[in-house]
């Protein structure tokens, strides 16, 4: 009698167990990765990519009017958006506010409390017309410098804080809420009250790209995964520093570009990389084969550092910066096996709508998760 007793305490208690540790495996498993294409094209172009490999469509972008949010002419793209969602349920259809260029009031409007809880129900009215998932707020950026001629002030960055804390009270929930930022080092440190924002949104969204950028006046990497000695900037770098700060890694997003930097002038030293230089002009990824093409004079190169490709051209003095379907691939691996929560880009349109840098972020996902 006694040995069956202590047989169904035995079974009981490892029973238990098994339940505590599948609970614990649940917790610590990986989330699927999120992929978040940023869109600006119109109601057709969408329907030359599979938005089946896409988690979240950002539509690009709607701007402040007064203190509310307005879509302007754009209702029947961000439709079309949500229509794909009877295709892909699981879809998620958000609203980007801003953009660069395009928050020139943000630091004005955002001060006071009265226009944030406008703002706040401003979008949730316009969630609720249009049938959307939520918010993405693009502000370049409080408390620092953005745009020429765009004002900003130190408050911004506590003003940020209480316009997310308005948004998540009107929205609840259901309702999902991301912001973009920098990931070049002051941005990082002065824009974003971290530790108060991220219990707040959903994930936040950092712009790995436009490192160098075009006010920079020294080729680099624009979209580097790891710094180099000459470049402190970077996608491990920005995640690191978050990481400093008890940001969950669950909650980042790492972002690639679609698209060249090309700057102009450039001397042929160290290929021209590191080298005093004037921004030329943007490239998207569907035109490289032709116009950063060997027959029209570029070599391509590749740093085995900071794990980017970059191209010369010596007769021209051309040298472009830019992701390639390697350093994408590298990217996608680096946020699953880091835990983070995705990989997002700029922007749709400005991929091949076959063989294009998605499909290889897809390839990478699909891989990994059949292992």
């Amino acid at each position: 009698m006694m040995l069956s007793r202590f047989s169904r305490l035995l079974a009981l208690l490892l029973i238990i167990s098994q339940c505590q540790a599948q609970k614990t495996a649940r917790r610590h498993a990986k989330q699927p990765l999120a992929v978040l294409a940023y869109y600006s094209g119109n109601a057709s172009e969408i329907d030359q990519y599979d938005v089946q490999k896409l988690t979240h469509i950002i539509y690009s972008f709607c701007y402040l009017r007064g203190n509310q949010l307005y879509v302007g002419n754009a209702e029947p793209v961000i439709r079309k958006l949500v229509s794909l969602k009877k295709k892909q349920p699981s879809l998620k259809v958000l609203l980007s506010l801003g953009g660069w260029g395009g928050c020139k009031t943000c630091s004005d409007v955002f001060s006071r409390k009265g226009a944030r809880d406008s703002f706040a129900l401003s979008v949730k009215q316009w969630t609720d017309k249009l049938g959307t998932d939520g918010i993405d707020l693009d502000w370049e950026y409080p408390a620092i410098e953005g745009p020429p001629g765009h004002p900003y002030k130190e408050e911004d960055r506590p003003n940020f804080t209480e316009l997310v804390k308005a948004l998540r009270k009107v929205l609840g929930s259901k309702h999902e809420i991301s912001f973009a930022a920098g990931a070049f080092t002051k941005c990082l440190e002065e824009s974003i009250a971290w530790k108060e924002v991220m219990p707040v949104v959903d994930r936040v969204n950092l712009m790995t790209y436009d490192l160098v950028n075009g006010y920079s006046t020294t080729t680099g990497h624009h979209t580097a995964l790891y710094s180099t000695p000459e470049l402190k900037e970077s996608t491990n770098n920005a995640v690191t520093y978050l990481e400093s700060l008890g940001i969950p890694r669950n909650k980042m997003v790492i972002g690639a570009a679609f698209y060249a930097r090309v700057f102009e002038n450039v001397d042929s030293v160290n290929n021209g990389l590191y080298r005093p230089t004037k921004f030329k002009s943007f490239i998207p990824y569907r035109i490289f084969p032709t116009v950063l093409a060997q027959a029209d004079g570029y070599t391509a190169y590749r740093d085995d550092i900071a794990k980017a490709p970059y191209s010369y051209n010596p007769s021209k003095k051309l040298f472009a910066t830019y992701d390639d379907s390697l350093s994408v691939d590298l990217k996608t691996n680096y946020a699953i096996d880091k835990g983070l929560n995705g990989i997002m880009f700029w922007e749709l349109t400005l991929d091949k709508p076959k063989d294009g840098l998605l499909d290889v972020i897809d390839k990478v996902k699909k891989q990994k998760e059949s292992k």
